[in-house]
């Protein structure tokens, strides 16, 4: 059974339009995950610079220490004993609210 010319050229126009309505939605897919990744990562910035803010408003000293100074002195910070208990007390707290 053989085709007409007029029949080919509908099922191949039909096939173009599937394509390209695959692609579209391709594209969509990718922009709502660029969308949900790029969203986390300005969540997470915010939250970085938010709790930078707070540690200099509470150690106003800690704005003129270089990267790693202050790293070193935030690791030993938090391997006191004690700085380490207050974190998980605070954790619980906030776990029970």
């Amino acid at each position: 059974m053989k085709k007409s010319r007029e029949e080919l050229e509908k099922e191949c126009a039909e096939a173009i339009a599937k394509v390209e309505q695959y692609q579209h939605q391709c594209q969509r897919l990718e922009n709502r995950i660029r969308y949900y990744t790029e969203g986390e990562r300005k969540k997470r910035n915010h939250r970085l610079i938010v709790r930078g803010v707070d540690v200099e408003s509470v150690a106003p000293e800690v704005r003129g220490m270089s990267q790693a100074v202050f790293r070193t002195l935030a690791e030993q910070i938090f391997s006191l004993p004690e700085v380490a208990a207050l974190v998980s007390r605070m954790i619980d707290q906030q776990e029970d609210d």
